[in-house]
């Protein structure tokens, strides 16, 4: 078998992967865009093993360790996007990262503000002391 029918398979795995995690809102597809990624990088080890008759199988033994990998990943990818999901009532990836961004403009603002109304409370209080 000729080593171009696995690569171009993996690279149409890979294009279609890569678009998946730029173009997709919800992060459960983006975890899964990550695995199509993986799995074509898998299938090129494997390919490049084979086609280098490798006698150690590096190429086998290294695809082992990203699919451990990938499943590790996986497993806490889920895990983080049903507390945030809990937490947040969405997974969709660009509202999450605009209330992030709004949380600590918020956050901030209320600083600020508090700040303002300790040094005016503090004016206050001087003020008093002042005149009695």
């Amino acid at each position: 078998m000729h080593l171009a029918y696995p690569a171009v398979l993996a690279a149409l795995l890979f294009c279609t992967g890569l678009y998946g995690v730029l173009a997709r809102r919800n992060a459960i597809l983006v975890l899964m865009s990550v695995e199509l990624m993986l799995n074509a990088v898998n299938l090129n080890l494997v390919a490049f093993d084979v086609w280098l008759r490798d006698t150690l199988h590096a190429g086998q033994a290294l695809t082992l360790f990203v699919i451990a990998i990938a499943a590790a990943e996986i497993g806490i990818g889920l895990a983080i996007v049903l507390m945030v999901y809990r937490n947040r009532g969405t997974s969709d990836v660009d509202r999450l990262r605009d209330s992030v961004e709004s949380d600590a403009t918020d956050e901030a603002a209320a600083q600020s503000a508090g700040a303002g109304a300790d040094a005016e409370a503090a004016a206050r209080a001087k003020k008093a002391e002042a005149t009695a």
